[in-house]
């Protein structure tokens, strides 16, 4: 058994560092750990009998936790979209996958098992990935964490069948009335430990918290799991309910945070062994022979789920695109489906072939997630936004404008736009890719629409052609050189506005036909500098014309400053970037006794020359002098170039 255990613990931890390497579930490392350690592969695990006593404790404590984490309260707050969308999809998926299982032939309990195993989507995986790629904030999470949340629930029911539906004597009416007993007693057991957890469990943990032991509350958290899972277990119930109601009892309570993290270690370890347990059941060579089967099988059903969780979305109200993203996150095999095939198989109830195929299907499902959440968005959009789509919304906003503005981007900058011409009465039509943004803005009574503005067909449906002003303002060089091209293409005489972060592409924007480039950094740099005159008593007229003269002059008073070693951020890109560097000719210098004209200084300037408290203009005639301090105006590269040729001649 040691010697098992300790197999086990190095396959795990090597394993689990290659998936985490690889951006995977570590889900899947204890599935392979099982499938190259069990008896369908290297046959090395022995101590097969013990390992399944330590995955039904997995089991347990999966189940604790997700008591733990339930939340009656949110339940309650989200309950339109936990009952309505949630509870359609439980229903529509697995009434669906019990009418094609026993279509093919399956029994109604194995069909009840297989359908309630599809139905389920994995809730660590999903979330753990949405938390990663910060979308958690986004309507297509909030569908998803509902769904999930209304699927947990439907795992209980389903617990406390299994065990009635593996019993072959039961049939008809004794088996309606099996479960109906089975029924009374877990309502039961809900409404006893509940009235524990009420009563009993807060005078417990508060003694416990008084002594201030970290053992003594680790001892009693797992007891406390351990109970409630033998009190349903003795009243032939599964032991996953009573951890479930267990958890759910202590969820309220604000023990609930120390409980979690104490119970963490148990429930990872033991979670870890309980999966390694499931790769152990898989016959990976009969899944090997049925690849082709196994392929179809998992692209249905990330097919069949994903059209399902759209129809529930929308008998709902929600968004096509939203509930198409949610429906594709959504399309996997979760780990509460495999805690049923656990189930299932302990009792009997599924053949060990059709165990094997569904625990592949799973491994691929899982093993895709990552990728379908990361890309829910695009796929959704691409699915259900077509270009047609697309241009006939546009044409449909911009057909009444006239001598209006587009606003090309509705982010802060676009928005901060709108307002303004608003208050003028000026007609505009903003473009955004944004869907959320652009859905919150149109149900604001907003003049905005999806679109790609860089595109010639948006463009013209936009009405361009009619168009007074067009103002860029996303920050994306490509496509703002796109767009000035069509623009300049289509509308010659429409006015062009861009705005950049700073001005490093000021020029290429002005000979690519923009009529005026506005950088925000300049342009900062400006408001400061005329409140500052200002609270200098410089005359509001003065202050003006020196703005005015700074931006016709395309900001070259602006233009390079002194570097220190905070200023660089990248070296590549740094080293093109202008700035300014003094140089002091000594007497040996080679530009001493030659004018600035016969330099050859190449793209570098110079900016000023100090001749002792004189600041000298650098004409071309200007002799230069030792102790002349030239700043120079450049980039790194070239300003290494200009020194040396100043000082050396080379």
């Amino acid at each position: 058994m040691y010697t098992d255990v300790l197999i086990l613990l190095f396959a795990a931890v090597l394993l689990v560092a290659i998936f985490r390497r690889l951006g995977q579930p570590v889900i899947l490392a204890y599935l392979l750990a099982g499938v190259l350690l069990g008896p369908h592969g290297a046959a090395v695990i022995t101590g097969q009998a013990i390992m399944q006593t330590i995955a039904e404790l997995g089991i347990v404590f999966l189940m604790f936790s997700l008591g733990l984490e339930f939340s009656l309260p949110r339940l309650i707050a989200m309950r339109m979209l936990v009952l309505g969308v949630g509870g359609l999809q439980v229903l529509f998926t697995s009434s669906l996958f019990f009418w094609l299982a026993w279509w093919w032939g399956l029994s109604l309990p194995q069909a009840l098992v297989v359908s309630g195993t599809l139905a389920l989507s994995s809730t660590a995986v999903v979330i753990k990935q949405l938390g990663e790629q910060k979308q958690l904030h986004t309507r297509r999470a909030q569908l998803g964490v509902s769904v999930l949340l209304f699927q947990d629930l439907a795992v209980v029911p389903l617990l406390v069948m299994i065990p009635i539906l593996a019993r072959p004597e039961i049939q008809g009416g004794a088996l309606l009335a099996e479960i109906a007993w089975a029924t009374l007693k877990g309502l039961f057991a809900l409404f006893s430990l509940l009235a524990v957890g009420k009563w009993l469990l807060p005078l417990l943990f508060h003694e416990v918290a008084r002594a201030r032991s970290d053992e003594l509350f680790v001892l009693t958290a797992l007891l406390v799991a351990l109970l409630a899972a033998s009190l349903t277990q003795w009243m032939g119930l599964s032991m996953a309910l009573g951890a479930f109601l267990a958890g759910m009892m202590l969820g309220e309570s604000h023990y609930r945070h120390q409980l979690e993290v104490d119970i963490r270690p148990f429930r990872d370890v033991l979670m870890g062994l309980f999966f390694i347990t499931i790769g152990m059941t898989m016959d990976w060579q009969l899944v090997a022979r049925a690849w082709w089967q196994v392929i179809i099988s998992v692209l249905g059903l990330i097919l069949i789920k994903s059209l399902l969780v759209l129809l529930a979305g929308r008998l709902m109200g929600e968004r096509k695109r939203d509930a198409m993203a949610t429906g594709i996150m959504l399309s996997q095999v979760g780990e509460f489906g495999f805690v049923l095939l656990a189930l299932a198989n302990h009792h009997g109830l599924l053949d060990h072939q059709l165990i094997s195929l569904l625990i592949g299907i799973g491994v691929i499902s899982i093993a895709m997630t990552p990728w379908l959440v990361q890309r829910a968005h695009g796929l959704a959009r691409s699915l259900t936004d077509s270009a047609l789509l697309s241009r006939s919304e546009v044409a449909q906003s911009g057909l009444s404008k006239h001598q209006h503005v587009i606003i090309a981007g509705f982010g802060r900058a676009g928005q901060t736009c709108a307002r303004f011409l608003k208050l003028e009465d000026i007609p505009f039509l903003a473009l955004d890719l944004d869907p959320e943004r652009v859905s919150e803005a149109k149900s604001a009574g907003e003049q905005v629409a999806f679109g790609d503005a860089s595109r010639r067909d948006i463009l013209l449906a936009a009405g361009l052609l009619r168009a007074r002003l067009v103002i860029i303002t996303f920050d994306d060089r490509k496509r703002v050189e796109a767009m000035l091209a069509l623009i300049k293409e289509l509308a010659v005489d429409v006015r062009v506005l861009v705005r950049t972060r700073d001005d490093s592409f000021l020029e290429a924007f002005k000979q690519a036909g923009a009529h005026e480039v506005i950088p925000e950094s300049q342009e900062g740099a400006l408001m400061l500098v005329s409140h500052l005159l200002l609270n200098c008593n410089i005359p509001i007229g003065r202050v003006i014309r020196r703005m005015e003269h700074e931006r016709s002059s395309q900001y070259r008073f602006l233009h390079g400053f002194y570097w220190g070693d905070q200023s660089a951020s990248n070296l590549e890109t740094d080293q093109l970037l202008e700035r300014l560097h003094p140089v002091l000719l000594h007497d040996q210098a080679w530009a001493v006794g030659r004018t600035v004209q016969a330099l050859a200084l190449d793209t570098v300037r110079i900016k000023e020359v100090q001749r002792g408290e004189q600041s000298l203009e650098p004409r071309p005639e200007l002799m230069l002098v030792a102790g002349d301090l030239l700043v120079l105006f450049g980039n790194a590269v070239a300003m290494e170039q200009a020194e040396q040729r100043l000082l050396e001649g080379r």
